[in-house]
C-alpha cells in the first residue's frame, strides 16, 4: 500500500480487524477491539477467522501467534492491548500492585450500608452507618476469600502470625470474618460476633505491622482473596483495626440499642 493511501486511510479512520468467530468460540478481545475502533470513530471492516484452519493460516501469513489483529491504514497495529496502547489507553497488568480491588469493596459496602438504612428509615449520618459500613465490608471481603480458600490461605500464610503457627486458622479465617459480618449486620449475637471481631482484627493489626512496618518485606495482601495485587501495609491494617475498634466499641455502648 503506497504512502498516500496508508494516510488516507487514517485520516478517514478506516481499520481493518481479523478476529475469530466461531460457533464455539466467539473471542471476546475481538469484540473488544472492534468495539474500541468504533468508538473512536473508525469504521471497521470486520474479518472473521471462521474455522481453526483458517485462523492457522492467518497467523502463520500474518506471523503472528494471536487473534484478534488490528490493521490501521494497512499497518498492523497488533492485539487489543496493542490497540490500547496505539490510543494511549492503559493497559491493565495483573502484576502491578493495585489498590483498585479494595476500593470497589468499600464502595460497595458503603452504598450497601446506606441503602439499608434508608430501607428502615433511620437517619444516613451516625454510627449505624460506620456499624453496617464495616459489616457489610467484612462480608464481602469473606466472600473474596471464600471464591478460592486454598489460594487465600496460601497468601495469609506469608504473613499472618497466627496462621504461620496453627496452618488451620488460614483456612478458618473467612468463615470467621463472614461469620462476624453477618451477624454485625443482624444485630444479634453481640457475644458471639464481638469476641470474634475482636481477635481476627487484632492478630491481623499485629501482623500486618510486625510484616510491613518491623521487617519492611514488601508483600501483596489476601484481604480480596489469594489472587490479588493489593500490597500488604495500610489498607489491610485499616480493615484490622476497624474491626477491632468495632468490637470495642460495642463493648462500651451495649445496652445502649444504638448497634446496627
Amino acid at each position: 500500500m503506497s504512502t498516500h493511501a496508508i494516510e488516507n486511510a487514517i485520516a478517514h479512520k478506516r481499520a481493518t480487524l481479523y478476529r475469530m468467530v466461531m460457533p464455539e468460540h466467539v473471542c471476546p478481545y475481538g469484540l473488544k477491539a472492534r468495539f474500541l475502533l468504533r468508538r473512536k470513530g473508525f469504521r471497521v471492516d470486520d474479518r472473521w477467522l471462521q474455522t481453526r484452519a483458517q485462523t492457522d493460516a492467518f497467523k502463520a501469513t500474518q506471523q503472528v501467534e494471536t487473534t484478534p489483529q488490528v490493521f490501521i491504514g494497512g499497518r498492523r497495529i497488533g492485539g487489543y492491548d496493542d490497540l490500547r496502547r496505539h490510543f494511549g489507553l492503559v493497559v491493565h497488568d495483573p502484576s502491578v500492585p493495585s489498590y483498585r480491588p479494595v476500593v470497589a469493596v468499600f464502595l460497595v459496602a458503603l452504598l450497601m450500608a446506606g441503602a439499608s438504612l434508608l430501607a428502615v428509615g433511620r437517619p444516613l449520618l451516625g454510627p449505624q452507618l460506620l456499624s453496617a459500613f464495616i459489616a457489610f465490608s467484612m462480608c464481602i471481603l469473606a466472600l473474596l476469600k471464600l471464591q478460592d480458600v486454598e489460594s487465600f490461605s496460601t497468601m495469609f500464610l506469608t504473613y499472618d502470625l497466627l496462621a504461620r503457627r496453627f496452618v488451620i486458622y488460614a483456612y478458618v479465617y473467612p468463615f470467621a470474618e463472614l461469620l462476624a459480618g453477618v451477624l454485625m449486620v443482624a444485630g444479634r449475637l453481640h457475644e458471639v460476633w464481638v469476641p470474634v471481631a475482636l481477635f481476627v482484627g487484632s492478630v491481623g493489626a499485629a501482623s500486618v505491622i510486625k510484616a510491613v512496618y518491623v521487617d519492611r518485606r514488601e508483600l501483596k495482601c489476601a484481604c480480596v482473596g489469594g489472587s490479588s495485587s493489593v500490597p500488604l501495609g495500610f489498607v489491610s491494617l485499616t480493615e484490622n483495626l476497624l474491626m477491632v475498634a468495632m468490637a470495642l466499641w460495642a463493648i462500651a455502648m451495649r445496652g445502649s440499642g444504638w448497634l446496627f
